[in-house]
């Protein structure tokens, strides 16, 4: 039986729920994607008909889900309060070892922490916005999955379309400890116009120049994009369509062909190949 989300709740991110790995393995790297939604089992219904997700309970309640692709863990999608005006949107979390410290250094560096550090289940978790607004979030805590196999499998991966990406890399390089060269952190370096993050040799994040911060388009303005990693992205546009999505654009990159969709709640994201 699907969940209703109608009844108010406490507004709070959609973070993983415990399990035996920890934030402090990884301290830096995304480490989830999550979506709140304003109709919880109408994002249940479109991406289990257009991803072939099947849901699984999660740990903060009837309002959440667990999304798997073929039994591994992919994200989280949760209902979200009816009183909160704001655009729906896919949000990276980023691993941390300690949140209250983490959002000391957002808001030291000009940028808000809009909810949070909180207390969910046996981890803490913040959603915060960085400088130019591309909204994030944070987690510290038992993971939702074995995170090695979530990034080498990379049935998501994220990109941050900002104003400035050397800016940015600085900014999220000081806050989440970016090449600090700490047991477990990230690597930055840029290559083809890009800033990527990596952890272990894997790239598991891509800052890239361009967006406009007054820019009418959403889509234009600086943002953290989620992709999902699919065998053929084409095959999925027909379905999307007839479920209420829109295509956004399509295209093809060195890895293969990408469509980017917005779902029928407004929420953009871009399926790619997986190679």
């Amino acid at each position: 039986m699907t969940p209703s989300p109608n009844s108010a709740h406490p507004v709070a991110p959609d973070v993983p729920p415990p399990v035996a790995e920890s934030s402090a393995a990884m301290c830096g790297a995304p480490c989830w994607v999550s979506l709140m939604a304003r109709d919880l089992g109408a994002a249940l219904d479109f991406y289990g008909a257009v991803m072939g997700w099947t849901f699984r309970p999660g740990s903060l309640g009837e309002e959440f889900r667990v999304a798997l692709a073929d039994g591994v863990p992919v994200a989280g999608i949760g209902a979200l309060a009816p009183s909160l005006q704001v655009a729906v949107a896919w949000t990276p979390y980023f691993a941390v070892e300690d949140a209250d410290i983490t959002a000391a250094r957002i808001r030291e560096r000009g940028a808000t922490v809009a909810v949070g550090p909180v207390a969910l289940q046996k981890g803490r978790g913040a959603l915060a916005a960085d400088r130019d607004g591309a909204v994030f979030g944070i987690w510290q805590g038992p993971l939702v999955t074995n995170w090695e196999a979530w990034r080498d499998r990379a049935p998501a991966w994220t990109r941050l379309h900002t104003r400035d990406a050397f800016d940015a890399a600085i900014f999220y390089g000081e806050v989440l400890d970016w090449a600090s060269r700490r047991p477990g952190c990230c690597e930055v370096r840029y290559e083809h116009e890009e800033v990527l993050l990596s952890h272990c040799g894997h790239i598991v994040a891509r800052l890239a120049s361009g967006a406009v911060e007054a820019a009418p388009d959403p889509g234009l303005r600086p943002y953290w994009h989620t992709h999902f990693a699919v065998k053929d992205p084409r095959s999925h546009i027909e379905k999307a369509r007839a479920h209420g999505a829109t295509v956004l654009a399509e295209g093809t990159a060195s890895s293969g062909p990408w469509v980017r969709l917005s779902d029928p709640d407004g929420a953009t994201f871009t399926l790619s190949a997986d190679g």
